[in-house]
């Protein structure tokens, strides 16, 4: 075993030292985003009175929104859901529900509850659509702005175009049928728009985990940690990559992903660039993107901002299987987006998305766990032949999960003295250990499924969206609203 030995130890001399700085800067990029994000905190809660949001709940105006809701076998949540978007405050939103194809109750508790009947109108066609068209219907009630288009089954993204083919209101909010939206949501993410109506083009909200909280009448009652672990942990990650990390690029004016569970957009604009791809694994991510290169090829004055404030709480996998098939997805549109828009990589052109935020996407995001994967292999086996000096392997370990840990620590003590969500001690001290726990096999566990999602579209294997299964959501005043429900293969993207 002596050239295995040899080897090993000429190859872990080779990359040792380009390892350990791999890991210091991207532990130090994340580290400097949390901070970027703690200033921004800072300011926005010192304007927090005086943020005009009573007065635009009054005024008549206020930009109309559209809140197009895509549903696929969704009988366990939809009424919820719809009746806590119909309920939001806002002077002037219509809600439009797109039930693609739904085999379960969907269409028929829709029906029923809201009183539907048969909507004559035609559709323009500004946004192509594949699914064949059923039928549009209306709530027979004038005071309730609901809109229900019945269609064949297209996948999720392709609904949302027919939605927003629809939509009449100059803004459009696109937000999956089994999230909750806090009251004041759409005036919240609506508000840079209202302060800036000839530059802002798109904002994104903050999305959170309801698993374990408690709901009554669609509003979040009680926020709890979840009860299991695995989810915990999402929660951290949650609160670092979606909160923190995508408040700083939007501070940097350099934001190239709005999460697909609570994203704005100014409804010209959608059209102009022609809606959702409905080809695209990353679709949210993918019409960021589009977005961005729109307005930087037209030399446009415009900008897409996040919200730190608005939350959409939405359910979160509880089980390794789900969660393995949703990471695979993730990663495989992030390599699939990042390789169609990589003209605009290091392109001066595109300003700070081309010289900041997509060499961080490609280094950091994509690249991680190809190299995290790489040097625990190299490290395992090279301690077990003992061609690896156990000194610089503490080192490889501690600047890439000592520090990380210190980073995600960072972020979750930002996040809790600017918005202080959870109550609870005993939710404080499961926030800290999955901090910990973070470390101890889920980062390993979430770089392999990332990996395979990679392998899979580099091979050209068809994506299987799978099975979201839901437990429902907890009611302050009994047990879960719903029983398990299988929520068909869009619904489980979530960022």
């Amino acid at each position: 075993m002596t050239w295995l030995h040899d080897t090993l130890e000429a190859i872990f001399t080779a990359v040792a030292w380009p390892a350990a700085i791999y890991f210091v800067l991207a532990n130090t990029s994340m580290l400097l985003l949390v901070l970027l994000a703690a200033r921004h905190f800072a300011r926005y809660l010192r304007r927090s009175d005086h943020r005009g949001e009573d007065a635009m709940a009054a005024s008549p105006l206020s930009l109309g929104v559209s809140v197009i809701m895509p549903a696929y076998n969704e009988a366990s949540v939809i009424l919820t859901s719809v009746r806590s978007v119909l309920d939001l405050r806002y002077p002037d939103h219509e809600v439009i529900v797109v039930n693609d194809g739904s085999s379960d109750d969907t269409m028929r508790l829709l029906r029923e509850a809201f009183g539907l009947v048969p909507d004559d109108r035609d559709v323009p066609g500004r946004v192509p659509a594949r699914g064949a068209l059923r039928q549009v219907w209306r709530s027979a009630d004038p005071a309730v702005p609901l809109l229900v288009v019945d269609k064949e089954n297209s996948g999720r993204s392709d609904s949302i175009n027919l939605g927003l083919d629809l939509a009449s209101k100059e803004l459009v909010v696109m937000v999956d049928a089994d999230s909750i939206l806090e009251p004041d949501a759409l005036l919240s993410v609506s508000k840079p728009f209202a302060d800036d109506p000839e530059r802002v083009v798109a904002t994104g909200g903050v999305v959170r985990i309801v698993n374990n909280s408690r709901v009554h009448g669609g509003r979040i009652v009680e926020i709890r940690m979840p009860k299991e672990l695995v989810t915990r942990i999402q929660v951290v990650e949650y609160l670092r990559a979606f909160l923190l990390g995508r408040t700083a690029w939007s501070d940097l004016n350099a934001l190239i992903l709005i999460s697909g569970a609570f994203g704005m957009f100014r409804r010209d604009v959608l059209i102009e660039v022609g809606g959702l791809d409905a080809d695209s694994i990353g679709e949210d991510f993918e019409l960021v993107m589009r977005i961005q290169r729109w307005i930087r090829d037209g030399h446009r004055d415009a900008r897409v901002e996040f919200v730190a404030e608005p939350v959409s709480w939405t359910e979160a996998p509880s089980t390794l299987k789900v969660l393995a098939r949703q990471r695979r997805r993730w990663h495989r549109g992030l390599w699939e987006v990042l390789w169609k828009y990589r003209g605009m990589l290091l392109n001066p052109r595109y300003g700070r998305v081309g010289l900041l935020a997509l060499p961080y996407y490609w280094l950091f995001e994509l690249l991680a766990p190809l190299i995290e994967l790489a040097g625990i292999v190299l490290v395992g086996l090279g301690l077990l032949v003992g061609a690896v000096d156990p000194g610089m392997a503490l080192l490889l370990l501690l600047v890439a999960y000592g520090y990380g840990t210190i980073v995600t620590l960072a972020a979750v003590v930002v996040e809790e003295a600017s918005f202080h969500r959870y109550e609870r001690w005993r939710d404080m001290g499961a926030t800290l250990w999955a901090v910990i726990a973070e470390s101890l096999g889920y980062r390993q566990l979430t770089a392999i499924w990332r990996i395979q999602g990679w392998w899979a579209a580099l091979t050209n294997r068809k994506q299987e969206w799978g099975e979201m299964t839901r437990t429902g959501f907890v009611d302050a005043t009994d047990a879960p609203t719903a029983a398990a429900a299988s929520g068909g293969g869009q619904s489980d993207r979530r960022d």
